[in-house]
């Protein structure tokens, strides 16, 4: 499955390349959630190629309507993560999907055309990068860690969310060497399970951005939690946390403070 999964996934990055190369008209799902397009394009696509193929899961997507989807033995699609990225053409962007089988985590695939960076995992087989092998950091000390966070669309119309996002900045920026924000959660948590980053942190996250990430992350060594240290679980869960789990503990702590 994975094989023909990959194979999919790399002609609909043709499709992303050419809309990160053109110009695009821009609509707003929110104040600051932008969809093109290519979002629908790509999605198409991949939809389209994903029911034909594999007739045991259904295909839960960003850009549709998901009302009668029941999420067990299910594909989940971004077909661009990092929209805003992909307006701009900043290259940290990405087509994620995440496949699960009765619920539990199964393939993991997070490709990006721009880069040409495709970060595979099946559970049980590790995580790799263009056929490389990848594993976590082993930085222990949190103020040595390099961290990623993201902003919450929410951001601009809930004041509570916003307060929350300074805070949580506030606690952790003094205590680790500095924190980045690509606007990107799928390649984020691909970037912790490569060791770039020791940690991530995010708010409002939907479970098309982080069904494959995780699993990539969990199979190079990772961990992923809510903010209690519990379970991370795909459409329930608030905060997200991933780390190369050596500083998972602390970093929750001063999150929590």
């Amino acid at each position: 499955m994975k094989d023909k999964l990959i194979e999919i996934i790399k002609e609909a990055g043709v499709i992303f390349k050419d809309g990160y190369y053109s110009n695009k008209d821009v609509t707003f799902k929110a104040k600051k959630d932008l969809v093109t397009k290519y979002d629908v394009a790509v999605e198409k696509f991949l939809k389209e190629k994903f029911e034909k193929e594999f007739t045991d899961f259904n295909v839960i997507a960003e850009e549709s309507d998901n009302t009668n989807k029941i999420f067990s033995n299910s594909i989940i699609v971004d077909p661009i993560d990092g929209t805003t990225n992909f307006v701009n053409k900043v290259p940290h962007t990405a087509i994620s999907v995440g496949v699960y089988k009765d619920k539990k985590p199964y393939i993991g695939i997070v490709y990006n055309p721009i880069l040409d960076e495709i970060y595979t995992a099946v559970v049980g087989e590790g995580a790799f990068c263009n056929e490389e092998k990848i594993e976590v950091s082993n930085e222990s000390d949190l103020q040595k860690a390099l961290l990623s966070t993201g902003f919450p669309y929410s951001s601009g119309t809930c004041e509570d969310d916003l307060n929350d996002v300074m805070k949580k900045m506030k606690n952790i920026l003094p205590k680790c060497q500095d924190i980045r924000r690509l606007g990107s959660a799928a390649l984020d948590l691909c970037y912790v399970a490569k060791g770039v980053y020791e940690g991530y942190y995010e708010m409002n996250l939907k479970a098309w951005d982080v069904s494959a990430g995780l699993i990539i992350l969990q199979e190079a060594g990772g961990k992923v939690s809510n903010l209690d240290g519990d379970a991370y679980v795909l459409f329930e869960s608030k905060y997200i946390v991933a780390s190369n789990t050596k500083i998972h503990d602390e970093l929750i702590k001063n999150l929590k403070q």
